[in-house]
């Protein structure tokens, strides 16, 4: 991805990836994940930029949309440098496991976590990781696992594991290679493998999905039986076979526990059937969904949907249902994901402006924009309340903007962990839902001063006692925090940990 930046976007100190909309009114192309041939008009990056940000997904290439301002971001406040930490006092690194094996390359992206006992599984887009985590501050690599297919988001339950995959391939074997999506034969879709022997994942199915499966979540069958995958994905074609216009959907899967290989698509619901959000505004238009979070226990499920945020009852698995939907066509540009506090009456939104590609945490772009929205559930409704950014400035070879983080399970508080990619991590307080306030935060120079390089802090969950953060980049870090307000929370052992299926403390 070192990608040569024209000199006049050089003189605007925007560089690779920064490239970012200020002042945008209208974003007429939806990003896209799939590898492939793709018709769409001129770009506002170099064309090796523009395929290296695409192919990267994740929205990564809204940093290339056409028609977008280029503005002078005012990145003067950012004083790290690469190799250099901010941080509070009452945060501390212990361990950090840096990219290894076959995952060494810089376009070798780490993604999602996810915990079960005494290990953490890390998505890569060319596979997965188990990490040994008996003792936090001495972690250790289990094995590896190669299995292209970005962005391999990832999900435990029992004795399975759940692959995402949102980028066009050969085939739905670890065994494949890139292949236009505008090719019928093409696969993307999830994955699941058996890891009753976490120590050697096996692969038993894969499933199709109409536009692949960016991200994924997972709601167990109320006797247990089944567990159902809800695949989120989104930015339909009308050159693409599977993944036609309009798609205004989500596919659930069904998963037998006990037959796992017998997984297969359920249904398809239709969560806009008069349309969301439309094109033409600040927001994204609404083609799909980017994440969902479930809350099964509450019979509920929080959806992030590009230009809406939603509120789902899941009472009947196979059937969600729309129960509520909010837009705010003035500060989010992409509704990128959901988490409830533990009671079920809040859900934090975040907002992922430039597609987590561009350099956002600047006062050029504010405090309101490419960040957290907090919403309150009144009689069924969703109610916003107040937005929550970092306060420091990252320099713009930095890409940062709210990305995904989890609940610090305190009773009787709202506290959250949060990724910023470059922006580090941030551990904040909502109890109070208009007035946020940061507990903890670290933060890492740029991995670059002369391009920007896509790194930093992809998912930070606490597990356990401990944060856990999968650096893009950096490879996998356990920090610990010691501080009165979070104490509480060293008390709570889980035995599973998915973020985006929430359950009670």
């Amino acid at each position: 991805m070192a990608i040569p930046v024209p000199l006049r976007l050089r003189r605007l100190g925007v560089t690779t990836l920064g490239v970012l909309a200020l002042g945008i009114t209208a974003v007429t192309l939806p990003a896209d994940a799939h590898d492939g041939d793709h018709d769409k008009p001129a770009a506002a990056c170099p064309p090796g930029q523009e395929r290296a940000a695409e192919r990267a997904g994740d929205n990564f290439d809204d940093a290339c949309q056409p028609g977008q301002d280029i503005a002078q971001l005012d990145d003067s406040a950012a004083v790290l440098k690469p190799g250099e930490v901010d941080k509070s006092r009452n945060i501390t690194l212990l361990a950090n496991l840096p990219k290894s094996g076959a995952f060494t390359a810089e376009s070798s992206f780490e993604t999602d976590l996810a915990f079960q006992g005494d290990y953490a599984f890390q998505g890569n887009y060319d596979g997965l990781t188990v990490y040994d985590i008996r003792k936090p501050h001495k972690p250790k690599i289990v094995t590896q696992v190669l299995c292209p297919g970005s962005q391999n988001d990832i999900s435990v339950y029992g004795d399975l594991l759940v692959l995402s995959v949102d980028s066009s391939r050969s085939n739905n074997t670890c065994d494949n290679v890139p292949q236009s999506a505008t090719i019928k034969e093409s696969w993307e879709g999830i994955r699941v493998f058996d890891i009753s022997d976490p120590t050697s994942p096996q692969y038993v199915a894969a499933v199709e999905t109409a536009c692949g499966s960016h991200t994924h979540t997972l709601a167990p069958s109320k006797d247990n039986k089944d567990v159902f995958v809800y695949a989120s994905s989104y930015a339909p074609n009308a050159s693409f076979p599977d993944c036609q216009p309009p798609h205004d959907q989500i596919s659930v899967v069904k998963v037998p526990v006990d037959a796992p290989e017998d997984a297969a698509i359920v249904r398809t619901p239709v969560l806009f059937p008069e349309g969301g959000n439309p094109a033409g505004g600040y927001s994204r238009e609404t083609s799909g969904c980017h994440d969902l979070t479930a809350y099964p226990s509450k019979d509920a499920m929080a959806g992030a949907c590009m230009g809406d945020g939603v509120l789902l009852d899941i009472s009947d698995r196979a059937n969600p249902v729309v129960t509520e939907s909010v837009r705010d066509t003035e500060n989010f540009a992409f509704w990128h994901s959901a988490t409830f506090n533990n009671a079920g009456t809040k859900v934090v939104f975040t907002d992922e402006l430039g597609g987590g590609g561009g350099p956002t945490c600047n006062p050029t772009v504010g405090d309101v924009k490419g960040a957290d929205g907090i919403y309150d559930i009144v009689d069924g409704k969703l109610q916003f309340r107040s937005y929550f950014k970092i306060p420091r400035t990252q320099a713009n070879t930095e890409n940062c903007v709210a990305h995904n983080g989890s609940l610090v399970p305190v009773k009787g508080r709202d506290i959250m962990v949060q990724a910023w990619y470059q922006g580090g991590i941030s551990v904040w307080d909502f109890t109070d839902s208009a007035n946020p306030k940061e507990i903890a935060y670290y933060d890492r120079g740029p991995l670059s001063e002369e391009r920007l390089i896509l790194g930093g802090s992809w998912s930070a969950y606490w597990y356990n006692g401990h944060i856990y953060s999968s650096d893009i980049q950096q490879g996998f870090d356990v920090f610990k925090v010691n501080d009165p307000r979070v104490a509480p929370a060293q008390g709570v052992s889980i035995g599973e940990l998915n973020v985006q299926s929430q359950t009670s403390y």
